[in-house]
């Protein structure tokens, strides 16, 4: 089959873990272009990020923990859209939860770091460049320079923090940012830092170029096979538990005779 959208101009990180758990899973997030329904849990984490990076754009004297709640009004015209009041049923009573949700998060990052110290090169920082033959697109939560003249990767998290033993994957999209760096300043940085601001945790690593090469790697060999499968109109399905657990397009892979796997 020929597909009516265009193939998209990137590889965003996420979109190279969709493809990889299940290239079905790509091709109908990222070519047919299927809107996925919010969740609360993806939604309180645009809403932080929201607040986060309006914060980051004060100057850094400015940047107090009231100064983050004002912009509460703004993050509820950009981020609770009609569509996404409709995909959570949205009453006042989840909306207050997710006010109160959100401000108890804020306190607990001011508790982390104080903002005012940070010097920030640059705060929802969108990034495109062509790494090995493959063209990447990424947006960074935060660029620090640390003090000691580096750079770091700052990323936010709203969930729990994960078991250290799969550091691989939990550090995943943030060892594909540190490339995108490289081309795009000419400068690797140093440092990946995870900042799980609803739990007061940060998880913290050395950016390591074996890892960083064997990501971009992972990243080119995918892109070269999503160009194939576009061309030859078909992404096949690899359904297993991991990949079909929180799908969002579990039902229509059913209507298509695939066979879902869910435990």
């Amino acid at each position: 089959m020929a597909f009516d959208q265009p193939l998209p101009v990137a590889l965003s990180p996420s979109r190279l873990n969709d493809f990889r758990a299940c290239p079905r899973r790509y091709q109908h997030a990222s070519v047919d272009r299927i809107a996925q329904p919010a969740s609360y849990a993806s939604t309180k984490g645009r809403f932080v990020h929201f607040l986060l990076e309006q914060l980051f754009r004060l100057e850094p004297s400015a940047r107090s923990l009231a100064a983050a709640r004002g912009f509460r009004d703004a993050a509820e015209l950009e981020v609770l859209t009609d569509d996404v009041r409709a995909d959570l049923a949205m009453d006042e009573d989840l909306l207050d939860k997710l006010r109160r949700e959100s401000d108890e998060i804020l306190v607990t990052y001011f508790q982390m770091e104080d903002p005012r110290t940070i010097v920030s090169e640059g705060a929802e920082l969108r990034l495109s460049a062509t790494v090995a033959d493959t063209p990447l697109l990424g947006i960074l939560d935060r660029l620090d320079r640390d003090d000691d003249g580096t750079l770091a990767i700052i990323d936010y998290k709203t969930g729990a923090v994960p078991d250290r033993r799969y550091d691989a994957s939990t550090f995943a999209n943030t060892d594909l940012y540190a490339a995108l760096c490289e081309t795009a300043f000419g400068e690797r940085p140093d440092t990946i830092r995870l900042l799980y601001v609803a739990k007061g945790s940060v998880l913290e690593r050395r950016v390591s170029d074996v890892v960083v090469q064997a990501r971009v790697q992972a990243a080119h060999d995918a892109w070269a096979r999503i160009v194939r499968y576009y061309d030859e109109g078909d992404f096949p399905a690899t359904p297993s538990a991991q990949a079909c657990r929180f799908c969002a397009f579990k039902e229509r892979c059913r209507a298509n005779g695939v066979p879902v796997v869910v435990r």
